[in-house]
């Protein structure tokens, strides 16, 4: 089992340039990430002519990544299925041009959304239920395909529409294909409302990938959360609650419970660290990183 970081956690400093993406590689090897996540947020690894695979930019960083001894473990991209027509295709067709990425990348996990953080129509069962159906066709569709290219397509909890114990489950049992999994986010939860710790303790059997993180957690308006979610600052669970990225082990979830639901699971594929805080994004990865060894193995 390997514990690792996301390029997510240094989204921030991507974007300023502050840090490069091979930077970002030799960065989590010194601060004692075992394996790397890639959120192509910032970067691209694709040609912008024809959107495959940058056959130069993939040989690079697969050559800075052995070099640094981090294992490149996930890759994970946004798409949105609930779509109809042509969109629906476009979107299907966008995805398997990433897979071709993780394929040429040589990473054997990818995680992408089926739909939206917001279902405009609202997120509710019954929106959920009507939906599903089409979230998972294309779900299996891509899993299909990605088995072809030594993926493995994963679904995460996330957002206010796809997200929850319940829905989760639903999900994976309509899609229902050997080469689809669950990558379990044990913060994300709290998205929804629903207790993390609980929540892995469900799950945990299902997980072949696992996010890290967490969350202040505040019923009171904190005084400065932004009107529209931003990055860093606060946002509102589904039930109106105040959410704000913490450095793991400082925040208001049980990452000690979680962790324990994940051994009592059986759990030993990757861990990769998501910050999403206010704090200095390398100073607050570094000791989440740090606590989540220790906690692992205390």
């Amino acid at each position: 089992m390997q514990i690792g970081i996301s390029t997510y956690c240094l989204e921030r400093e991507l974007k300023k340039g502050s840090i490069t993406l091979n930077g970002a590689v030799d960065w989590a090897a010194r601060a004692g990430a075992e394996c790397l996540e890639l959120v192509p947020g910032s970067f691209r690894l694709a040609d912008e002519a024809d959107g495959r695979p940058d056959a130069a930019a993939v040989a690079a960083l697969k050559r800075r990544a052995k070099d640094a001894g981090v294992t490149l473990c996930n890759y994970s991209i946004s798409a949105n299925f609930c779509r109809e027509g042509a969109d629906w295709t476009a979107e299907v067709e966008r995805v398997r041009r990433q897979i071709d990425i993780v394929s040429a990348l040589e990473i054997s996990l990818m995680r992408h959304d089926v739909s939206a953080w917001n279902h405009p129509a609202g997120n509710t069962a019954a929106e959920f239920d009507r939906w599903l159906p089409v979230m998972a066709e294309a779900a299996r569709t891509l899993a299909e395909y990605a088995r072809d290219k030594g993926v493995t397509t994963l679904v995460e909890n996330h957002g206010y529409f796809m997200n929850g114990i319940d829905r989760v489950e639903r999900l994976l049992r309509t899609v229902e294909h050997p080469n689809y999994g669950f990558l379990l986010d044990v913060g994300n939860f709290a998205c929804v409302d629903e207790d993390a710790a609980a929540a892995a303790r469900a799950l945990s059997g299902q997980a072949r990938m696992v996010h890290l993180k967490d969350f202040y957690l505040r019923r009171a308006d904190p005084g400065d959360a932004p009107e529209i979610e931003s990055p860093g600052r606060w946002l509102r669970s589904r039930g109106g609650i105040y959410l704000r990225g913490a450095i793991l082990h400082q925040g208001d979830l049980d990452i000690p419970s979680i962790f324990a639901a994940l051994k009592a699971a059986g759990y030993d594929s990757c861990m990769a660290l998501e910050f999403e805080g206010m704090e200095d994004a390398c100073y607050a990865t570094a000791v989440g990183l740090r606590n989540a060894r220790r906690l692992w193995d205390k």
